[in-house]
C-alpha cells in the first residue's frame, strides 16, 4: 500500500506471526531482490484498553520507527476494507503514542483518504541551529513523536537530498538520528523533499508533512493551515488551536496483494 507514494509492505499480524521484522523488513525492501518498499508495517491487535488496533512501523535499514503518518492512512483503510472494522473512527496504538484515525468512506465503501490526529508537536528550547556551515540556512527542530529538521531554501530543486539528507540524518546535533526535510514556499503550497531516517529519499512523510507545516507556522511563513506538496502527492495539515494537536488528511491506496514464504 502507499499513501502519497510512500510505500511500505503491510502484514496482517492478527493471521501471521512474524519473527524478525527488521531482519525481513531489510530483506523484503530491496529493490531488485526483494518486493521493494519504504519499509515493512506489521497491523496488530492493541494490548490495552486504550487503543483498538496497532501498527508496528520497520524501516528499510530494518530500524523501528516511532511513527508515519502515510502507514497510519493506509492501515486504517486495510482494517476498513478487510472487514476487521465497521468504524469510521479507530484509536492507532504507535511506539508515538494512540492516534486517532477518522476515515472517509465514500458510497461504495472505499476509503479514500483518512484524517490521523498526529498529537501535538514538541520543540526543542534551540529550536533553529546550523548543524554545520555548508550552504543551507538554519533549519527548525520539530518532534512529531519522532524527529524531523525542517529546512527552508528558496529552490529545493537545487538541493543534493541524497547527501545533504544522509550527513544531516547522523549528524552528532542529532544523537537519536533525525528526519531531514527540505521545504519550499510557494503560491499553491509549500513543496518538499524529504530524507527519512532509516529509509533514504522517500516520495512522501506524514510526520514530516506535519513537521513542515508547523515550523512554516511557527516561523511566521504560513497561518496554521498548510498544504504540502511531497514527491509523491500532497497532504494537507491542519496545526489546530483549541488543542494544538496537528491533523494530518491523506490519501491511502492498495498497490497489490500477494504471498510469500519466509
Amino acid at each position: 500500500m502507499h499513501g502519497a507514494g510512500n510505500d511500505y509492505i503491510y502484514v496482517d499480524a492478527t493471521l501471521y506471526n512474524i519473527k524478525e521484522p527488521g531482519a525481513l523488513a531489510q530483506k523484503w525492501s530491496a529493490p531488485h531482490t526483494g518486493i521493494g518498499s519504504d519499509g515493512l508495517v506489521l497491523i496488530g491487535r492493541a494490548d490495552g484498553k486504550e487503543a483498538d488496533f496497532s501498527m508496528r512501523i520497520f524501516n528499510a535499514d530494518g530500524s523501528e520507527a516511532m511513527m508515519c503518518g502515510n502507514a497510519s492512512r493506509c492501515v486504517g483503510k486495510y482494517l476498513y476494507e478487510k472487514g476487521l472494522t465497521s468504524r469510521t473512527s479507530i484509536r492507532l496504538d504507535t511506539l508515538s503514542g494512540v492516534k486517532l484515525l477518522q476515515l472517509h468512506p465514500n458510497d461504495a465503501g472505499c476509503v479514500e483518504t483518512v484524517t490521523v490526529d498526529m498529537l501535538q508537536p514538541a520543540f526543542e528550547d534551540n529550536t533553529q541551529f546550523r548543524p554545520e556551515e555548508k550552504e543551507l540556512p538554519a533549519g527548525t527542530f520539530v518532534s512529531m513523536g519522532n524527529p524531523h529538521y525542517v529546512i527552508f531554501c528558496d529552490d529545493v530543486s537545487t538541493v543534493d537530498v541524497a547527501c545533504e539528507g544522509a550527513r544531516l540524518e547522523r549528524h552528532p546535533a542529532f544523537p537519536g538520528r533525525c528526519n531531514i526535510e527540505f521545504a519550499e514556499m510557494r503560491p499553491d503550497g509549500i513543496r518538499v523533499r524529504v530524507w527519512e531516517r532509516g529509509s533514504g529519499i522517500t516520495q512522501a512523510c506524514g510526520t514530516g508533512a506535519c513537521a513542515t507545516a508547523v515550523a512554516a507556522a511557527k516561523t511566521g511563513r504560513t497561518g496554521r493551515s498548510a498544504h504540502i506538496i511531497m514527491d509523491g502527492g500532497a497532504l494537507d495539515i491542519r496545526w489546530r488551536e483549541d488543542d494544538n494537536h496537528v491533523c494530518m488528511t491523506g490519501p491511502a491506496s492498495f498497490v497489490f496483494e500477494g504471498d510469500i514464504t519466509i
